[in-house]
């Protein structure tokens, strides 16, 4: 049985790390190989773009078509080098944030041409397509004081993205939204605001439905 591919999208502060790992400890515990990533990143290049789209101090004057390829150039990378090669070995790929989050950040957000966009994200990315895509939600207020409260527990950590004004975040939420009214048969909206157990069961009941339906296929 070929893997299947599950990505992690939301607003940030939504808790997409906490359930994206607590969905592979389960799968784990269940005796499947898991593969847990994260966008930008996941490889050796894609975590040297991470830090120069993120963190890096040079940063400030980053253009959005410049964030846009930089974003592709390390999905492109991650694609090839780790997700279909797991993909083909039966492997569980958990990933943090795919394409609909540049859909969402530079589309709807910063503001480019989606047609482009997914051009881009087409070729970057070929016929590697996430079987399910769990969309962790919040209110905007909500996650405003979910990543202060995550700035105030420990060194503060420069994330470029996190700069951005309220505006954009509205437009990114507006984005979310959109991508999964277009495609609801891969897009599932979890409620992020419930506690953790109830949130952590809704993304098993899906999980499960995908295994089903893999092993019947």
């Amino acid at each position: 049985m070929k893997g299947q591919f599950i990505t992690f999208a939301g607003t940030e502060g939504s808790g997409k790390s906490t359930h994206l790992n607590l969905l592979a400890e389960t799968l784990r515990d269940g005796g499947r190989m898991v593969r847990v990533l994260r966008e930008p990143g996941g490889t050796p290049i894609g975590e040297e773009i991470r830090h120069t789209l993120k963190h890096s101090r040079q940063n400030h004057a980053m253009t959005a078509e410049a964030e846009l390829l930089l974003l592709n150039a390390s999905r492109a990378q991650l694609v090839r080098e780790v997700i279909r090669p797991a993909l083909a070995a039966g492997e569980a790929v958990l990933c943090d944030r795919f394409y609909d989050s540049t859909v969402a950040y530079q589309g709807y957000g910063r503001q480019l041409d989606l047609t482009l966009i997914r051009t881009i994200i087409d070729f970057a990315v070929g016929e590697t397509r996430p079987h399910l895509t769990l969309l962790m939600m919040v209110p905007l207020g909500t996650s405003e004081a979910r990543r202060q409260e995550r700035q105030g527990k420990g060194p503060a950590v420069r994330d470029r993205f996190e700069e951005a004004d309220r505006a954009f975040f509205e437009r990114v939420e507006k984005g979310f939204q959109e991508i999964a009214a277009d495609e609801p048969r891969r897009v599932v909206l979890i409620d992020s605001t419930r506690d953790m157990a109830a949130v952590r069961a809704d993304i098993w009941q899906r999980m499960a439905a995908l295994l089903k339906q893999a092993e019947s296929a």
